[in-house]
């Protein structure tokens, strides 16, 4: 499993054979079984985790309860609560497989330091936060400008096939509309 992690890493930048090695030398591989969590609201996260094989939800659970999808993460995406990562503080997110998942997993420090030795890594992570930033930009306006239907036109759009993993209820968790709106829509769009 890690020559897809290494795969992905040559697709973005000209790593040597010794740099895919050193960042060999840090990964661990880990196994998540339909279900289970990667990260529990509460917990802090330790490590970054790229997805190379299953499928992985973040989200959060108001004091009613309610599920609020943040984002999946399928094969070649990352996964992780950055902000967690970054102060060491307890998440507010639980990150679950809902597929049998293997994800690549580096301890922050060990990261921290491939990015200092390993210019390539460095570059890479440079361009995940300038993409992902376009992205939440591009998150926040979808849920402040569309229609519900604008909305779930835009993911099947964006992210195809993910409609056929994961759940309707997730999907519309993830929309911020209900199931049963997702249901509507679904209807009149077939």
């Amino acid at each position: 499993m890690f020559d897809v992690f290494a795969t992905y890493l040559q697709s973005k930048a000209n790593f040597t054979a010794e740099d895919l090695e050193r960042v060999r030398a840090a990964s661990v591989l880990r196994p998540l079984r339909k279900r289970q969590y990667l990260l529990q609201a509460g917990d802090v996260l330790l490590a970054h985790s790229f997805v190379t094989a299953g499928c992985l939800r973040t989200y959060s659970v108001d004091p009613k309860g309610a599920e609020h999808t943040m984002y999946f993460s399928v094969e070649n995406w990352w996964a992780g609560d950055q902000e967690s990562l970054t102060t060491g503080l307890p998440s507010r997110f639980n990150i679950e497989a809902i597929e049998d998942s293997v994800v690549v997993q580096i301890k922050k420090e060990d990261f921290a330091q491939l990015r200092r030795e390993v210019p390539p890594l460095d570059k890479v992570v440079n361009d995940i936060l300038y993409r992902s930033f376009v992205a939440a930009q591009g998150r926040i306006h979808s849920a402040i400008s569309y229609s519900a239907e604008e909305k779930y036109r835009e993911f099947l759009q964006k992210y195809p096939g993910l409609a056929l993993r994961v759940p309707q209820h997730m999907i519309a968790s993830f929309l911020g509309i209900t199931t049963e709106t997702l249901s509507r829509i679904r209807r009149h769009l077939h």
